[in-house]
């Protein structure tokens, strides 16, 4: 409404599975060849936290793991991948590629084994991307403890007490993040554009 000549296209789509990755790549080649655009800009910010009310010995079951690592990890992956290749290098074409990171990408969390896995995972996979790629910028940006539903589940479910504790503190100490203002942390690093491409860096970072 603010930008008529704008335009939107929402895309419900399962991640998690191979049908919702293809529909989604798809719309990105239908994108492509709808115009010619100057820029392109992909934010992976689809996931999920996961069984939180569970310790680590209590994933005996493959089908769990693998259907959570398909949404949080593999989809990630295939789904950049597939927008890379609809808009291939080209002079006067600038690639920015964000990954919505976390400090549990680099710090273990109690009880957050499957969380932890798939952030550290994906910080390592889009450094990879970086480094094969130098003409694509990349960004694991740490939007900090935000006030979600997310943050609701990590201070009701999650199995550890000391966990649970501190993120309860937190929402009562008024510490919680507004996704806006983290949302202006992440718009303003892009448009400096100072970070070293593949680099994690978190909301509270100077």
């Amino acid at each position: 409404a603010a930008f008529p000549g704008l335009r939107v296209r929402a895309l419900p789509a399962d991640l998690g599975c191979d049908q919702g990755l293809r529909l989604v790549a798809e719309a990105g080649r239908g994108l492509r060849e709808a115009g010619d655009p100057q820029r392109l800009l992909l934010i992976n910010n689809a996931g999920s936290l996961g069984n939180i009310s569970k310790t680590f010995s209590d994933f005996s079951e493959p089908d769990e793991v693998n259907s959570y690592l398909n949404l949080n990890v593999t989809s990630a992956l295939c789904l950049t991948a597939s927008v890379l290749k609809a808009f291939p290098a080209q002079p006067g074409f600038s690639r920015l590629v964000v990954n919505i990171s976390s400090l549990c990408a680099l710090k273990p969390f109690k009880s957050w084994s499957l969380y932890c896995t798939g952030k550290a995972a994906r910080d390592m996979m889009f450094q990879v991307l970086a480094a094969e790629e130098p003409d694509v910028r990349v960004l694991n940006y740490a939007p900090g403890p935000l006030d979600t539903s997310m943050q609701e589940e990590a201070r009701s479910l999650s199995a550890d007490p000391e966990v649970r504790q501190a993120f309860i503190h937190l929402k009562e100490s008024g510490q919680l993040i507004d996704c806006d203002v983290s949302a202006r942390k992440l718009l303003d690093l892009l448009v400096a554009n100072a970070f070293e491409s593949g680099a994690h860096v978190d909301f509270y970072d100077p």
